[in-house]
């Protein structure tokens, strides 16, 4: 599928910088190119292989804008699957904006967020999966997300659906040919051949709705809350993960009043971290503010670094953390370990099955820490790529064929009519066309390409 219009944008992230990139993709990418950039040996683009690039200058309304360097592609063997020419100029807000105002009043039209990989995806050169894992590849903030986010732009992720699609849609044709050409000298189908490709299916699509929360704490973090009393040691913690001294450290109990967040990498796992007022009660205003906001936070995190002081005694703050820690996955972390021990170890173990012992004010036990991180969030064994499911997207799609595949199974085991078991499998295959892209409605699509940005 092509569009009419020829689409141009800043391609690259605007500043100051060493390049900036304005690309152009459309039937008259070549023709808008040749009228704002002059080959220094006086070579049209048009006459320019693609894959090959040229050295000249960018002119605007007789005068010179910027030396710039040309890169041709040539239709379908782009990125968009068009025409496409890359002008290469000095980065810069002033010079990019002025070079990429030279292309528009040559007859180009303004890109929409996303609108060059959403072409790409219109043209065949990716399918939908591909084409989310392109914004996921920019957005990575770890080595394991972008990992996952290549893996599953290189197809990763479309193989299993396409794997299993396909073993859906032969089951499916045969059944429906069995049914509705008796007369045809046609393989009777078993209801043990529908079960082994229930079955087969069933174990690749529970296996990805498997991953998801582990390839989400890679991909978008987990939040993650640091509660303990005072003076326990929070903060030092927090400094010890973050790598600065992002929270104030005193020997003076209520020292953190507010909550402290920071974003840090743990192993692979993207923890969003918040230092927290220590729990106790309070006559303080202020600091009475800062425990009520502490205990609101931990309602809602998605992880709880509960920290205690392995020099002192339990007290009924301590308890009253551990009872909290029964609502949420919990790290329990027994701090200064470098002291004398008074704490009953005993006690948190009937409650928390993960205990890290560390000083965080030495600075050891840091690796310990990552490993109970890692094993809660479940990215130990995770493998990006095998293809990991990258948003709610995706999570639904796969979740709803599943469920399908079920009443599926569920169907042939209560002797129900191959009329019901077709159904059920069409409603799975109806979902994974949709995930890749295959069979899908604009609103989807839209919807896909609106967070990406302008020039992607």
């Amino acid at each position: 599928m092509k569009t009419n219009s020829t689409i141009a944008a800043i391609s690259t992230a605007q500043g100051e910088g060493g390049i900036g990139v304005i690309r152009v993709s459309g039937d008259g990418a070549i023709e808008i190119a040749d009228k704002v950039f002059k080959n220094i040996n006086n070579k049209k683009i048009k006459d320019m292989k693609g894959y090959t690039a040229a050295f000249g200058s960018i002119v605007f309304e007789g005068e010179k804008l910027d030396e710039a360097v040309a890169l041709v592609f040539r239709a379908p063997h782009s990125y968009t699957g068009e025409d496409v020419v890359e002008l290469s100029c000095h980065g810069g807000m002033y010079i990019t904006k002025q070079v990429l105002r030279a292309v528009l009043e040559a007859g180009a039209v303004p890109a929409e967020a996303g609108e060059f990989t959403k072409r790409a995806f219109l043209n065949g050169k990716l399918d939908l999966t591909e084409a989310e894992a392109v914004i996921d590849i920019i957005s990575a903030k770890s080595k394991s997300a972008a990992r996952s986010a290549i893996c599953v732009k290189e197809g990763a992720l479309r193989k299993k659906i396409t794997e299993v699609k396909d073993d859906l849609l032969s089951l499916t044709a045969h059944l429906s040919a069995w049914a509705d050409y008796p007369e045809e000298d046609i393989a009777e189908v078993s209801d043990e051949d529908i079960l082994v490709t229930c079955e087969r299916a069933e174990f690749t699509l529970k296996r990805l709705l498997d991953t998801y929360d582990s390839g989400q704490a890679v991909k978008q973090g987990i939040d993650t809350v640091i509660a303990g009393r005072p003076n326990v040691g929070k903060s030092t913690l927090m400094n010890l993960l973050s790598g600065t001294e992002k929270s104030i450290v005193t020997d003076i109990p209520g020292t953190t009043r507010d909550v402290v967040e920071d974003t840090v990498l743990v192993g692979d796992v993207i923890l969003r971290l918040s230092d927290t007022a220590g729990l106790r009660d309070t006559d303080d205003a202020v600091e009475k503010i800062g425990v009520d906001r502490a205990r609101k936070k931990l309602s809602q995190c998605g992880l709880l670094l509960a920290v205690f002081d392995n020099s002192r005694e339990l007290d009924s703050d301590d308890l009253e953390l551990i009872e909290m820690s029964r609502e949420v996955p919990t790290v329990a972390i027994i701090n200064k370990t470098d002291l004398q021990a008074k704490l009953d170890i005993n006690k948190i173990k009937s409650d928390i099955s993960n205990i890290v012992y560390v000083s965080a004010a030495n600075g050891e036990g840091r690796e310990d820490i990552i490993n109970a991180v890692e094993k809660i969030a479940g990215t130990q064994n995770l493998n990006p790529s095998e293809g990991i499911l990258s948003n709610e997207r995706q999570r639904s799609n796969v979740y709803n064929a599943l469920n399908s595949v079920r009443e599926a199974k569920a169907a042939v085991e209560t002797g129900m009519t191959f009329d019901a078991v077709t159904v059920s499998l069409e409603d799975a295959i109806s979902e994974l066309l949709e995930m890749t892209g295959e069979k899908t409605s604009d609103e989807v699509i839209d919807r896909v390409f609106h967070n990406f940005c302008v020039g992607k």
